[in-house]
């Protein structure tokens, strides 16, 4: 989908008549931040555990958005014990809050991760493959980095702390690195103690500076209820002055913080951060910003410097008008280059599928693990972000099922999860729907749904003499408001069965539900089975 103009059916930002609608991406980015390059912004977020990581995505208007590349190919990082780490979903490990920043003709991610400390990973070329990361500050518990590069040369780097890791929250420290950012050089030093009564929760920090006034831009309050700091010094160690500059106010947007702050060509501020909507995740939000008496009051309707974020506004003057887009949803599998809306659940080992240029992704069935209970702990899942409140997804899947028990089949995953699939039995085929409960907890799975398929097309082909039957199945979810789930089948992509139990759907940890596609061998070392992926689409 390289070039072409992606302009999704079931959420649209730009409302092409000078205004735009929050969220601008209304799905799961969380902890956005954002720069301006010349006439081009790119913003990067959290990725977790999910492979690739930190995706990148650019924009000429801060508001028509297309995903362009990823930051991090796979989590095999330096300093990681034990290496393999990462082999396994992580759920809510990895990639926490980043800082997307350029400096010299580079750019450059920090990160932290709270069990292994704070990494970077730079490029020269955005589009094209990054660096290999460098662990800059290790330690548990720190996270949320964010460097300066200050006009004498000097660089300096500020980052909050997880109370899950460090048993201490809500305080900023600060510290300066080398030249080049990589390597501290002098003592951390503590800027700000959130654990006052007033502001706790304090973290996510964002450095900048402007009229000689040291700036740092922090939320506090909790990621579903908090709000927006501005703190700014004379002097990059403080003390600084604090004030609150967005929150929820008589809105009904909870929770309006985390995120960065950008200037446009003509001069406008705006203020690119996330809302927490639960199941769709935290969607990425932008507010209009307004210096006042040398403070960043975001929103309208701003009290002792405090605003309200904004449903519809006026979109940014960037100089240019553009062309609609949105991130890549659908996907026909028609290019050797997995699309960029998908992301697996851990790093892809060997053969958990390819693309091909042959009009279909092939998975392979991947074996179940050891003491396995339900599929929190599976990793080959190809999956997707919730791209808006209301949505249907389908896909068209010929399976070549080997062995009895094995299954493939579409998943709307999160802490409860559900999915329809495609089994192989004793007698033929049948039609599996299965849900979990509080899948952390190692709950079983249960079986909300099973149907024979007796009409089921089997295309029989051979390899040298040995039969093989490939089975068609359209599978399809739809979505509405609160993320209700209700699961359909077809064997022939006409007609389409409703099964009658609908499933709601859940965040996962610190990620919203995602939706996707896996491939399951029963038992280990039988014949893997595979399914050709001929098209994902999401529709109204």
């Amino acid at each position: 989908m390289g070039a072409q103009t992606y302009v999704s059916e079931v959420w649209k930002a730009d409302l092409g008549n000078g205004m735009y609608q929050n969220p601008v991406i209304h799905a799961d980015y969380s902890d956005p931040d954002v720069i301006r390059v010349g006439d081009d912004y790119y913003m990067t977020a959290s990725s977790f555990n999910c492979v690739p990581g930190l995706p990148i995505l650019h924009s000429k208007d801060l508001i028509n958005w297309k995903i362009i590349n990823y930051a991090l190919m796979d989590l095999y990082l330096e300093n990681i014990d034990p290496a393999n780490f990462f082999d396994k979903p992580q759920h809510g490990k990895g990639v926490w809050a980043p800082c997307i920043r350029y400096h010299n003709g580079e750019f450059m991610i920090y990160w932290g991760d709270p069990d292994f400390g704070i990494f970077m990973v730079k490029t020269k070329d955005i589009t094209g493959r990054w660096d290999q990361p460098v662990l800059v500050l290790p330690g548990k518990g720190r996270i949320d980095p964010s460097p300066l590069f200050d006009d004498d040369g000097k660089v300096y780097l500020v980052h909050a702390w997880a109370g899950s890791r460090a048993n201490l929250n809500s305080i900023m420290t600060l510290c300066e690195l080398n030249a080049d950012g990589t390597k501290p050089i002098g003592e951390e030093t503590l800027i700000y103690d959130g654990n006052d009564g007033v502001n706790h929760t304090v973290e996510g920090g964002k450095l900048y500076k402007k009229d000689g006034f040291y700036y740092m831009l922090a939320p506090a309050g909790g990621v579903a209820t908090g709000w927006q700091l501005a703190f700014r010094s004379k002097n990059i160690y403080g003390p600084y002055e604090v004030k609150k500059v967005l929150a929820q106010g008589k809105t009904d947007m909870n929770g309006p913080h985390q995120g960065g702050l950008v200037q446009t060509q003509t001069g406008e501020w705006w203020f690119l951060h996330f809302q927490d909507k639960g199941a769709y995740g935290r969607v990425t939000h932008l507010q209009p910003v307004t210096w006042k008496d040398g403070w960043p009051v975001m929103g309208i309707n701003d009290k002792d410097y405090c605003g309200e974020p904004v449903t519809t506004y006026k979109k940014p003057d960037t100089g240019k008008t553009v062309p609609v887009e949105t991130p890549a949803e659908s996907d026909e599998f028609n290019v050797p280059k997995l699309g960029l809306q998908w992301q697996w659940h851990a790093n892809p080992l060997q053969a958990y599928g390819f693309t091909s240029s042959y009009g279909y992704m092939r998975l392979y069935g991947q074996y179940y693990p050891e003491n396995f209970t339900n599929f929190w702990d599976i990793p080959n899942l190809l999956l997707q972000k919730f791209p808006a409140p209301k949505f249907t997804a389908s896909a068209k899947l010929s399976a070549v099922l080997m062995n009895e028990g094995d299954k493939t089949g579409l998943i709307v995953m999160g802490w409860d999860y559900a999915y329809i699939a495609l089994i192989k039995t004793n007698a033929g085929y049948a039609l599996e729907y299965n849900s979990c409960i509080d899948a952390e907890q190692k709950t079983a799975e249960k079986q909300v749904e099973r149907i024979e398929l007796k009409n089921i097309k089997i295309n029989e082909k051979y390899n040298h003499k040995t039969p093989i039957h490939d089975v068609e199945i359209f599978l399809k979810v739809t979505v509405s408001d609160g993320g209700i789930c209700t699961f359909y089948y077809s064997p022939d992509g006409k007609k389409y069965r409703q099964l009658t139990q609908t499933f709601k759907a859940r965040q996962g940890k610190w990620i919203g539900a995602k939706m996707g596609l896996f491939m399951m061998n029963k038992s280990v070392n039988t014949a893997r089975s595979s399914v050709d992926v001929d098209w994902f689409r999401v529709e109204k």
